[in-house]
Parts: C-alpha cells; structure tokens; sequence
C-alpha cells in the first residue's frame, strides 16, 4: 500500500507563489535551461515517468530530509491549505537538486533551498474540506495538519478508503497480480500465486494520468446526513474497511453504503460491503442501508430486499426516499448480518 503524505501548500503568499508556478502549470526540465541542473541519473528518471519532457513538482527543505527517504514512486500526497485538502497527487521522480530547485522555488530565508524535489505523476484538484478528513476514524477533530507529516499504514488506508482515492499504484499492482493467472490460463499451466511473484517495482512503470477522486459519494452522503439531522457524521474501522454512516438506534445500531451511481453493479457492490461490515460494528446491527443519488432498477431493489438491506435514493435536493426490505425477510436475515461478533 503506497505510503499517504500530508503536505502543507498553500497557507502563506510564498507557497501559493509556488503552487502557481508548478502545480497549476507544467515544468519544461528538457528543453529549458535547467535542464543542464540535472544529473543524468535525475533525467533519466524524470524521463521515465514524464516522456513528453514536463511534470507538475513540489519540493521540501532539508529539514525534512529523513521524512523524504521513505518515500517512493507511487506514494500519495495531499496538497493542504485553508482548512482544505486542495489537491491530490502520486509521486512520481524523487531526487535532491538544490540548484535544480533554486531555479522554480526562490529559497526560503530560514531553511533554505527545497532541495527534496518530487514530480508528481497524476494530480488533481480538490476542495475537501477538514471536517470530512476528521469525521474518519482515527482522526482528530480540530488538526489542522501542520507541518509536512507522512500517516502511519492504518490511517493511510483509511484515509485513501474514506476520501475515494483511487491511485495509478493500486490499478498497476493489480494488473501485476492478475497477470499470472491469466498467464497460466492461456497456456493451460500451473496458477503460481500472484503475490509470490509481485515485486515493488511493479508500481515504478507508470503512465501519467488524472487521479480519480470520487466525490459523489461523500457528497451524497453530506446531503443524506443533514437530511437526518445529524451535524457529525460517524463512521466506523472495519476489518472489513470503513463503514460510510454509522448511525446508532434503540435497538441497535444502522450501517449506510453510499454508491456514486445506481446501476446493478454499483447495487451489488453496496450489498457486498453492507454484509462485509455488518458483523463489526460495536453495537448489533439491526438495519442496513444501500444509500443511491436515483432510484435503482425494480430487479436490483429486489436483489437487496432479498437479503433485507433497504434502498433510500435522493428524489429532490435534501430529499430522499426509503424503500424498505419487508419485516419479516430483515427479522429473518438478521442473524445472519450479525454472526460473527457478538456474543449470544
């Protein structure tokens, strides 16, 4: 899993500068003149990553040098300023050049040349606001993320889950681990386990593209929760991953799904993950929810009544509309939901 890094950007006039300067538009490195800064092991790695000669960059001061040798190609940084995370990117070429640095980013008076220079191999905009960061679990409400911080794995996966972040590493990862199966399909061989054969450098081949960041959801869910009145929203860790809403009831406690779009895959998908969650949460859980932006197709309401899961869909703006499972089917499927976890 890539390593998530918090990266502060844009809170004072110098940042935003060089947020302007080389986020918001693309470096030439081969036909400018800095392109003479570089080493040639430094070229040819930004050539790997950015064949048609730009990239966006960020740097960091030597202050934060140990924190910039853990970092790899593929790692995911969050741009951060004004209570937003602004943007988001992979990384793509990691290197020091001070010269080559001085020539995009003026030195700050104190700590010097942002030396620890890293291109980044997909970025996109983005204005999520804290309090979505700080309603996951294992987050603090009122962190303002100061200073450049790198999260541990549990809050890295949590974050990258929570926020919909979906990361050019990950797709490439799985592509390398269906390979030899599909491999051994084809010749009619042995299937070897994918991940005896994953390496690391799996991720390192990369094309650049725009990160997917999939906001519909959280979206969808801010207007749901407001609709229900609840100011904060909880959600839960799962071994199963993180729970889109938590909401607790008398008699036990309601698990939500939300899904971007309601086709039949998306409908399946819900299901899949409400039933993954549902034995793990603190308190039984008595009702699931498959929660969409339109009304699903009769046969897919059908598919999640089956298993007593109940569909509410968005009708109007701050509206929605719950088709419920029938009792009996839910009363039925209920222990069904919670075995696992709680005791008799």
């Amino acid at each position: 899993m890539p390593l998530v890094v918090i990266q502060p950007s844009y809170g004072n006039a110098a940042a935003r500068r060089h947020w302007k300067d080389t986020l918001d538009s693309l470096v030439d490195f081969r036909t400018h003149q800095r392109a003479d800064l570089l080493t040639s092991a430094q070229r040819r790695q930004l050539d790997e990553f950015h064949p048609g000669g730009t990239a966006r960059f960020w740097g960091a001061t030597q202050v934060q040098d140990a924190k910039m040798d853990r970092l790899r190609p593929g790692d995911v940084v969050l741009f951060t300023g004004k209570k937003h995370i602004r943007g988001i990117g992979e990384i793509g070429a990691l290197f020091r050049n001070a010269s080559f640095a001085n020539s995009m980013w003026s030195e700050d008076p104190v700590k010097g040349s942002w030396h620890n220079v890293y291109s980044l191999l997909s970025f996109t905009s983005s204005e999520i606001p804290y309090e979505e960061v700080w309603a996951l679990p294992g987050f603090n409400a009122g962190d303002n993320f100061m200073g450049l911080r790198i999260l541990d794995s549990e809050k890295a996966e949590t974050i990258l889950q929570g926020l919909g972040i979906e990361t050019q590493a990950e797709i490439a990862d799985a592509s390398a681990l269906q390979e030899p199966a599909a491999r051994a399909l084809r010749t009619h061989t042995a299937i070897v386990d994918g991940e005896a054969l994953h390496t690391p450098t799996t991720r390192y081949v990369l094309a650049e593209r725009e990160l997917v960041v999939n906001r519909t959801e959280a979206l969808l869910l801010q207007e749901y929760a407001k609709s229900l009145g609840i100011e904060q929203p909880q959600r839960l860790r799962t071994p199963a991953g993180i729970t889109d809403l938590h909401v607790p009831r008398p008699d036990g406690s309601e698990v939500v799904e939300a899904k971007r779009a309601s086709t039949r895959r998306f409908v399946r998908e819900a299901l899949a993950q409400l039933l993954d969650y549902a034995p793990h949460t603190p308190e039984p859980a008595t009702l699931l929810t498959a929660l969409f932006p339109t009304r699903p197709a009769d046969q897919d309401l059908a598919l999640l009544h089956r298993y007593g899961i109940d569909c509410v869909y968005r009708t109007h703006p701050s509206t929605f509309e719950r088709t419920p499972a029938d009792q009996e089917v839910r009363v039925g499927m209920t222990p069904f939901w919670q075995q696992g976890d709680h005791p008799a």
